[in-house]
């Protein structure tokens, strides 16, 4: 991941895809300064006014949470780091990230269905637990056009092989945007 400085990666993918521990795994790793951004603190943040971002209605909100982080990460890459930025990113979110004119790379984490509602299950507190919406997620990200080329079967992969299928698919180039 030496060459990767300055570079954003969007690690997305359904809730309970492996998202937020593969990014924060990433900005770990040694080599380059790295940064792990988690998309949905900029959503926490919005404490009155707050519309649940799977919404329909929340498709204002929901592209302006994606231009902040946007903007963020384009800060972190721009002083060199690599930036990691996971969250439920779904294509037509990109061009805020595109703009910013940064290597830019989209990897969309693909478990399979039961993987990722039972992950959410288990995890209670704050997070997105009701089955429902975590499958109405999961198939927003079953058809995605011409981003179908930047999903990265997780079937069957344990966190250390999603982690170093995440790293391969960085260093290929095959997933970067621009």
């Amino acid at each position: 991941m030496q060459g990767l400085a300055g570079h954003i990666a969007i690690i997305s993918g359904s809730p309970g895809s492996g998202k937020t521990t593969t990014a924060e795994a990433l900005a770990h790793l040694p080599g380059v300064p790295k940064v792990h951004i988690h998309s949905d603190d900029f959503w926490g943040n919005i404490k009155h006014g707050h519309i649940p971002p799977w919404l329909p209605e929340s498709d204002d909100q929901n592209r302006m949470v994606m231009q902040i982080a946007a903007d963020v990460s384009a800060r972190y890459a721009s002083h060199g780091y690599f930036v990691a930025l996971d969250g439920v990113v779904r294509p037509w979110w990109l061009p805020a990230f595109e703009a910013l004119g940064l290597p830019l790379h989209y990897i969309v984490l693909r478990p399979p269905l039961e993987d990722a509602v039972a992950r959410c299950e288990a995890r209670g507190g704050d997070s997105l637990t009701d089955p429902t919406v975590v499958t109405n997620l999961f198939i927003e990200f079953a058809d995605l056009g011409t981003h179908g080329k930047h999903v990265l079967d997780t079937a069957g992969l344990d966190r250390g092989q999603t982690l170093a299928a995440v790293i391969a698919a960085l260093e290929s180039g095959a997933y970067r945007l621009n």
